[in-house]
């Protein structure tokens, strides 16, 4: 009787590690990307130590000096960046887009047109779609790729597509509606 009892628990054993291992495995796959921010009950962690070379993450990026005033989008094709920045006073978003081939002048344009999702003109299915000027013959836009991904566009094709996470989409699409004003830079 020892020898199937001991049998059992093994068994018992086995499943159980098993079941643990199958239920870390699918908190992982469902655990935020970014967790949450510690609240004030919580110590936050430590910070860490700046580097030389890396900017800090957590610091935001000052909207360029010449930008404007008012509420506006805007883009910097040399910093492969975005800021929507609102009239009332709040911390700009900011964040990192990959541009398109095509790159419109330097100046103020207005959102012209918005597309739920439509094909890009790189073939790829794209969302929140706004689009704001023109540049070689090709219409310029933001956009996100349903995929979620931010490859760099083909250099041998005009493609006027300056991609973003699929996140940032959705604020940009909240923010930029149509006659919105697009501030680009160099």
């Amino acid at each position: 009787m020892a020898r199937s009892s001991s049998g059992i628990v093994a068994g018992l054993t086995v499943a159980a590690i098993a079941a643990v291992g199958f239920l870390g495995y699918q908190a992982s796959a469902t655990a935020p990307a970014h967790p949450p921010k510690a609240s004030a009950q919580q110590p936050a962690p430590p910070a860490p130590v700046p580097s030389a070379h890396a900017a800090d993450p957590a610091k935001p990026v000052a909207v360029p000096e010449g930008s404007g005033t008012g509420s506006r989008v805007v883009y910097s094709v040399g910093q492969k960046r975005v800021w929507l920045v609102g009239e009332n006073g709040q911390e700009p978003k900011s964040f990192t887009v990959m541009p398109s081939t095509a790159h419109p002048k330097p100046g103020t344009y207005l959102v012209n047109s918005r597309s739920g999702a439509v094909t890009g003109s790189d073939g790829v299915p794209i969302e929140h779609v706004v689009r704001f000027a023109t540049a070689d013959g090709v219409v310029v836009g933001f956009s996100s790729r349903v995929d979620g991904q931010m490859p760099e566009p083909d250099p041998s094709k005009k493609t006027g597509g300056i991609r973003m996470t699929r996140a940032d989409g959705d604020a940009l699409w909240s923010f930029a509606t149509i006659n919105s004003k697009v501030v680009v830079l160099p």
